[in-house]
């Protein structure tokens, strides 16, 4: 995992770091499980996360606060799925589904149906890098390895994207032409610009 030094008080204090905090980082938390979960539990997961941040303070990286709540955020939605409610993280696994395709938020059944095939991991490693926008060393901090392999992970994904994409859509179609040319556009991965098909073919 990447080096990351630990949170330390501000002179203010910890009630100015996690005022500074959630400023900084409970939209894109929001946005995450807005992706994810069901509409009602969406606030709640959000908080789960929050108050997790302040009671592990002390183990949040300085710098690195984003990508420890994005993986706090996998454990917690991971937890919520199996008990039906947010639960507090004590232990957790060593890998999480926070992707399963019957849960999430896409327009395109066939997108839906790509990522299906793919390995929980893999469409955890997409969805992070076309939805949440991390690469290198932020998604590296997410998914607990180095950044070498979070950049092999993603390669990986991608080619397993694309053939999961290219055996779906009938030849010539312009759900398959998307998936090999990687042509950008509102689609249902869309992220600044970024559709399935791109996220499939983009190389860093």
């Amino acid at each position: 995992m990447p080096d990351a030094q630990q949170a330390t008080p501000p002179t203010d204090g910890w009630d100015a770091w996690f005022e500074d905090l959630f400023r900084s980082h409970a939209t894109a938390l929001h946005r995450y499980f807005a992706r994810r979960a069901p509409a009602d539990d969406v606030q709640d997961l959000t908080a789960e996360v929050l108050a997790t941040a302040w009671r592990r303070r002390d183990d949040v990286p300085a710098g690195a606060e984003l990508p420890w709540l994005y993986r706090t955020a996998g454990f917690v939605l991971a937890n919520h799925r199996r008990k039906g409610r947010p639960v507090p993280v004590a232990v957790v696994p060593d890998d999480v589904d926070d992707a399963d395709p019957a849960h999430l938020v896409l327009a395109d059944e066939q997108v839906r149906a790509a990522l299906a095939v793919l390995s929980a991991r893999d469409r955890r490693v997409l969805l992070l890098h076309a939805w949440e926008g991390l690469g290198g060393a932020e998604l590296a901090e997410v998914l607990g390895i180095g950044r070498g392999g979070a950049d092999a992970a993603l390669s990986r994904a991608r080619a397993r994207l694309r053939d999961a994409w290219a055996g779906d859509p009938p030849a010539g179609s312009a759900q398959a032409g998307r998936a090999t040319t990687g042509t950008t556009g509102a689609g249902p991965l869309h992220r600044g610009g970024a559709s399935a098909g791109s996220a499939a073919t983009q190389t860093r």
